[in-house]
């Protein structure tokens, strides 16, 4: 039986970091500020905004919130990029996604100023990624980097299979394992023989959006299984991308779903505005 890896005990632990270093940037004046704006009223990513401005008040963070109707235009959402790249007592801007189909998400993400981009989308800090050298990593990849460190899992050598393609997931997880010496595979909708290659692999990291598609049986024993997956079936239950109870019988540690990647994402959102809160020190 797997040992179940508890994102929330993890994130806990580097919030309590996290909190420590903000407190040491307060006493020399500078308060990490996060600018969270929102377009629409999207269910889910009026969770997340909540949630993300409630983590701010607890490291004793600025949050400063933007709630836009979902007729807002192009050029009003870019005029307040603008204005946020300008503000000194900002740190680190957020456009919640999706956008409104009116909206070019590219152009969007693309006028945030790569020094405020916590999310490590700007072409900048992909680019920065991809060389090795990165300022800003993605929230939900770091995340999973952390909760592999902390497990005491060494990458170097291992085969890691990535199931999922995505800009926000599976290229930049791929990248930072590849960093860390690991052998790496990307797999995706149109990979033939996909349980033949996740039955080779040391580390499983499941971004595909899909219930359970990853199967117990393709998991090879001893192996460990990041689920980035959550899924809604039916009216109250979330599973992963990864069959749960039949991989946790093979595997030697497994996240669960909820309570396993999902509280990384906030938090290391939180580490990348206090570290451009830091950098700014720096620079003065």
């Amino acid at each position: 039986m797997a040992d179940i890896i508890d994102g929330k005990a993890i994130a806990a632990k580097t919030r309590a970091r996290i909190a420590e270093e903000v407190k040491q940037l307060k006493e020399k004046g500078i308060t990490p500020g996060l600018a969270v704006v929102l377009v629409g009223e999207d269910p889910a990513s009026r969770v997340y905004v909540a949630m993300k401005e409630k983590a701010c008040q607890e490291l004793g963070m600025f949050s400063d919130e933007h709630k836009l109707p979902a007729e807002t235009g192009e050029d009003v959402l870019l005029a307040l990029i603008d204005r946020l790249n300008s503000d000194p007592r900002i740190h680190g801007i957020l456009v919640q996604l999706p956008l409104p189909k009116h909206i070019n998400t590219d152009k969007v993400l693309e006028a945030i100023s790569p020094k405020k981009d916590v999310d490590g989308f700007h072409p900048y800090n992909v680019g920065r990624l991809v060389v090795g050298k990165p300022t800003f990593q993605p929230c939900t990849p770091y995340g999973v980097m952390v909760m592999l460190k902390e497990t005491g899992v060494n990458l170097a050598g291992k085969e890691v299979v990535v199931v999922g393609r995505s800009n926000i997931v599976g290229k930049p997880v791929a990248l930072m394992c590849l960093h860390e010496h690991a052998t790496v595979t990307i797999c995706h909708s149109r990979t033939r023989d996909l349980p033949g290659k996740v039955r080779q692999a040391d580390v499983v990291i499941a971004a595909v959006g899909q219930p359970e598609m990853i199967k117990g049986d393709w998991i090879k024993e001893g192996a460990v299984v990041i689920d980035v997956g959550v899924n809604r079936v039916g009216e109250k239950k979330l599973v992963g991308d990864v069959e749960f109870a039949a991989a946790s019988q093979r595997a030697s540690a497994i996240t669960p779903v909820p309570g396993g990647v999902g509280p990384m994402t906030i938090t290391m959102l939180m580490y990348n505005t206090m570290q451009s809160a830091k950098q700014t020190l720096n620079e003065a």
